[in-house]
């Protein structure tokens, strides 16, 4: 029987990825005054080195600006001017600091699960940005507890449920990305209910789910959808 219920923050009751991809077009443009686009790959060149500082700098605007000048400076060979460079720090700040939009109808939707069942805050990225879109949202109140986390991966999710005194199988997870969202809690033999954004950074598409694991995944194509899809899964998990 399933006792707790996770919710995702970016893309799961937030608009995100929207911003970061204004950003990328606008890095872009200033680049693109340096070199050929398509020659210099610079979309996958940017992706590489996000990957690889995430260890470093980890998830959100701060890491993303920085990998920004990074490769901005890689890929025009250090040609690229100071002004430009700083505004690619400009990038940044816009997006640390853009309104927060819910998706419409993510409020009523929380707030019927969390009718039913305690409901829990589970976002990755900056501390200061997330507490900072926490607290604009208007959503905390509906949350038993917020863990805002560096990864999102087995170790954070038994850790959580570990504080809460609950079994992964009796835990399910709302999101977005079936990378960082589903997949760990679903391998730990939890729950998860997909629904997808627009928009997904490429980093997040990769996941290793495999078939027998969709047996315990339900799909939300909007909002709206949530408590029926969280319904249905409790009705599975009580048979299971």
């Amino acid at each position: 029987m399933i006792e707790l219920i996770g919710f995702d923050g970016d893309d799961t009751l937030w608009h995100s990825e929207l911003y970061y991809r204004a950003a990328n077009e606008a890095f872009e443009a200033i680049v693109g005054r340096y070199v050929d686009l398509a020659d210099a790959r610079l979309h996958d060149r940017l992706l590489a080195t996000e990957r690889a500082n995430l260890k470093l700098f980890g998830y959100g605007a701060k890491g993303m600006t920085l990998s920004m000048l990074e490769a901005a400076f890689e890929v025009t060979g250090g040609r690229i001017g100071a002004a430009d460079l700083h505004r690619i720090v400009g990038i940044g700040k816009e997006v640390m600091t853009h309104p927060v939009e819910l998706l419409p109808g993510i409020r009523e939707a929380v707030e019927a699960v969390a009718r039913e069942l305690p409901v829990v805050l589970v976002t990755k990225g900056d501390l200061f940005h997330q507490e900072a879109k926490v607290a604009a949202s208007g959503l905390a109140d509906l949350f038993r507890r917020i863990e805002i986390v560096s990864e999102k991966d087995a170790r954070s999710y038994s850790r959580v449920l570990a504080e809460f005194g609950v079994a992964p199988d009796r835990f399910a997870m709302v999101g977005n990305s079936l990378r960082s969202d589903i997949e760990p809690v679903v391998r730990l033999g939890g729950w998860g209910v997909h629904m997808p954004y627009e928009v997904t950074w490429a980093h997040e598409l990769e996941n290793g789910l495999e078939p027998a694991h969709r047996e315990r995944i339900a799909t939300a194509d909007a909002p709206a959808g949530i408590p029926r899809a969280v319904a249905g899964l409790r009705a599975k998990a009580a048979m299971a």
